[in-house]
């Protein structure tokens, strides 16, 4: 499936990828706009306004893959399958930076397309 994204759709791509986001391919999330920065993250979807909007919470990458956060056995944890890594304050610190970077693209993007 391919997704066919508008001129502002495009040029938000653009912008994300100045900031040092790049595509990645995740299976089974081959029609969703997935980007990647360091090691995590996010599914991206087109709006019906011609914008951008996360599918899913950014996440930590195990194995090349969206991991849920669990806790086991009294830790933190990122998990995908049978793999996991500790969430540490610096992973959970890289993602929420992720988090925090491309949701300020995000609603930048927004406020430049709909000004009050």
């Amino acid at each position: 499936m391919t997704v066919e994204l508008t001129p502002r759709q495009r040029k938000i791509l653009e912008e994300l990828f100045a900031a040092g986001f790049r595509p990645i391919a995740i299976a089974p999330y081959e029609s969703a706009l997935c980007v990647r920065r360091g090691n995590c993250a996010a599914l991206l979807t087109p709006e019906s306004n011609a914008g951008l909007q996360l599918l899913a919470p950014p996440s930590y990458l195990v194995d090349g893959n969206l991991s849920a956060r669990v806790r086991r056995r009294g830790k933190d944890v990122f998990v995908w399958k049978q793999k996991e890594v500790e969430a540490t304050p610096e992973r959970s610190a890289e993602v929420e930076q992720f988090r925090r970077d491309l949701l300020a693209l995000l609603e930048h993007a927004s406020a430049a397309r709909d000004p009050a």
